[in-house]
C-alpha cells in the first residue's frame, strides 16, 4: 500500500498562499466591476414593474372601455323601447294602459340617464389611467436610458477582463484542490469574514496585514520559521512571512 504524502506546513502555506493571491486578483476584477452587475439588474427590474403596472392599467382600461359599450348598447336597446312605447301611447284605449305605458317610458328615459352618467364616469377614469399609464411610459424611458448606458459600461469591463478571469478561475479550482482539506474550509470560513476577502496575509512593519495590529517578536520568529501555522490572535486571519509570500507567484 502505497504511503500517503505527508505535506510539511511551509508546503502548505505556499498552496494557500497562491490560492489566495488567485483570489484577490479575482476580487479586484469584481471591485472594478463595482455595483455595476447589482445596479443593471435592480434597474431590470424596475423597468420589469412599471411594465407589470402598464399591463394593468391596460387591462383596467380595456374592461371600462368594454362596460362603456355594453352601457351604450342598452342606451340603444331603452332608445328603441323609448320609440315603442310612444307608438303604443298613441292607441292607448283607457287610462290604466297610459299610465302602464307612461312608467315604462319613465323607466327607459331613468335607464338612458343612467347609462350616460356611468359613461361619463367610466371616461373619467379611462382618461386617468392614462395620465397613469403615459407617466409610467416616461418613468420606463428615462430609466431604460440610464440602463443602457450601465450595460454598455458593464460590457466593456466585462470584455475586458472576461478571458483574464476565465483563466484566474482555472488556476484557482486547480490551486483549491492543493491545498489541504482542512486549511481550505478554514480559509473559505475566514475569507467570508471580511469584505477584503483576505484570509492569509504577511507580518508588516512587526504588525499584522489584515488588522495591523501588533505581532510579538517571538511570535514573528515562530511565523519565519514556518514550522507550524499560526493565526493572529486579533483578527484570525493566517499569517506568513513576507519573504514566503514575496516568492509565491501566480
Amino acid at each position: 500500500m502505497a504511503a500517503v504524502k505527508e505535506f510539511s506546513v511551509q508546503e502548505k502555506l505556499t498552496t494557500i498562499i497562491s490560492l489566495q493571491k488567485i483570489d484577490s486578483k479575482i476580487d479586484e476584477i469584481n471591485k472594478l466591476r463595482g455595483e455595476l452587475p447589482m445596479e443593471v439588474k435592480d434597474l431590470e427590474d424596475e423597468i420589469e414593474g412599471y411594465n407589470t403596472r402598464i399591463n394593468g392599467l391596460e387591462r383596467e382600461i380595456k374592461e371600462i372601455k368594454d362596460d362603456i359599450n355594453s352601457k351604450k348598447a342598452l342606451q340603444q336597446e331603452c332608445a328603441a323601447n323609448l320609440k315603442k312605447y310612444e307608438k303604443q301611447q298613441e292607441n292607448v284605449k283607457n287610462s290604466r294602459e297610459f299610465e302602464a305605458i307612461n312608467k315604462e317610458i319613465e323607466m327607459q328615459e331613468l335607464e338612458i340617464k343612467a347609462c350616460d352618467k356611468k359613461i361619463k364616469d367610466a371616461t373619467y377614469e379611462i382618461e386617468e389611467f392614462d395620465t397613469q399609464k403615459k407617466h409610467t411610459e416616461s418613468l420606463i424611458a428615462s430609466k431604460q436610458e440610464i440602463l443602457t448606458i450601465k450595460q454598455k459600461e458593464l460590457k466593456v469591463i466585462t470584455e475586458e477582463t472576461s478571458k483574464e478571469e476565465a483563466e484566474l478561475l482555472k488556476n484557482r479550482e486547480k490551486a483549491a484542490q492543493s491545498v489541504e482539506n482542512r486549511l481550505l474550509v478554514a480559509y473559505e470560513r475566514i475569507r467570508k469574514t471580511f469584505k477584503n476577502g483576505l484570509a492569509v496575509v504577511a507580518v508588516e512593519r512587526d504588525s499584522c496585514g489584515g488588522c495591523f495590529n501588533m505581532i510579538p517578536p517571538q511570535r514573528q520568529s515562530d511565523i519565519r520559521l514556518r514550522k507550524k501555522m499560526i493565526v493572529c490572535e486579533h483578527c484570525g486571519r493566517i499569517m506568513i512571512d513576507s519573504e514566503l509570500s514575496d516568492s509565491v507567484t501566480i
